[in-house]
């Protein structure tokens, strides 16, 4: 499966894949973990005839973007909001719509707390918030010991996490026949096993989403709509309900028949949300 990034820039000494399509009202959209920018290949499109100019990118140490070698580089979700600044800075965007999900979620609430003059709209789509990850079995792997899980064979470590994969989705028969393979590629082999767990896993701490719990009401400034699968098994719905009670004014929709990949389970009914929700707010 192609990738829908296929520029290139240096931020902050790093290189990011990213993608630009359509034309009108900014919308940017964050993908989450173990995914990339393809999450978002379905509903882009839709963005796009909706008469909206799409920006996506593959965040630093995920998909097509570099997967820096030096541990010091933080691609935590702290480390990627100002990958996001320099972004903007080169896209020349100084507000927007912004669309995020799973732990792009945790970069969007970061982000909006500390820049809400920039935001016309916030969604989230499925996001960590508060303390809501990692999961009791994702906790009990990592306390293995990172280097552990990096030396396990090939053959085990696709066998695990296609399975942790498929339980992301509703429609697991379509996921298979699509992206399943793509994305498994983007997390295993001799650079995609050890980019997972230096880039994505060890930053599996809720101190990102804490760090900010108690300002979450200040979101509130802004138009946020949170958008959930109904049977989400990674961030159960129960967490959308804490979240929208810590926004004033937040709204929510429940999509049945959803896992917690949207885009993957119902790419339709999400663009159809996304574009009725900032359509109402175009001049926010």
């Amino acid at each position: 499966m192609q990738p829908i990034v296929s520029e290139n820039v240096l931020i902050n000494g790093s290189r990011i894949a990213y993608g630009i399509y359509g034309t009108g009202q900014p919308v940017v959209l964050i993908h989450g973990t173990p995914s990339s920018s393809l999450i978002w290949r379905n509903v882009v499109p839709q963005l796009t005839t909706a008469g909206f100019k799409v920006h996506v990118f593959d965040q630093l140490g995920y998909g097509m973007s570099e997967r820096p070698w030096d541990p010091r580089i933080d691609t935590s979700m702290t480390g990627q909001v100002p990958m996001l600044e320099g972004l903007l800075d080169h896209w020349g965007l100084e507000t927007f719509h912004l669309v995020a999900h799973d732990i792009g979620g945790g970069i969007a609430q970061r982000f909006g707390v500390f820049n809400p003059h920039r935001l016309r709209s916030l969604t989230l789509v499925d996001v960590v918030s508060f303390d809501s990850y990692p999961s009791k079995r994702t906790r009990e792997q990592m306390a293995t010991g990172l280097q552990a899980l990096c030396d396990t064979a090939d053959d085990d470590h696709r066998s695990h996490f296609k399975e942790w994969l498929l339980s992301a989705v509703y429609d697991k028969k379509s996921f298979t026949d699509t992206s399943l393979n793509t994305f498994l590629e983007y997390i295993s082999g001799p650079i995609g096993q050890g980019s997972l767990f230096q880039h994505q896993v060890r930053h599996y701490y809720p101190k990102h989403t804490m760090e900010i719990a108690n300002r979450l009401h200040e979101l509130g400034r802004m138009p946020v709509n949170l958008v959930w699968g109904a049977d989400d098994a990674w961030q159960v719905v129960n967490w959308a309900h804490k979240l929208k009670n810590a926004i004033p004014g937040a709204e929510l929709d429940i999509l049945e028949d959803c896992g917690h990949f949207s885009p993957e389970d119902q790419p339709e009914k999400l663009a159809k949300t996304l574009i009725a929700f900032i359509q109402r707010h175009e001049s926010s």
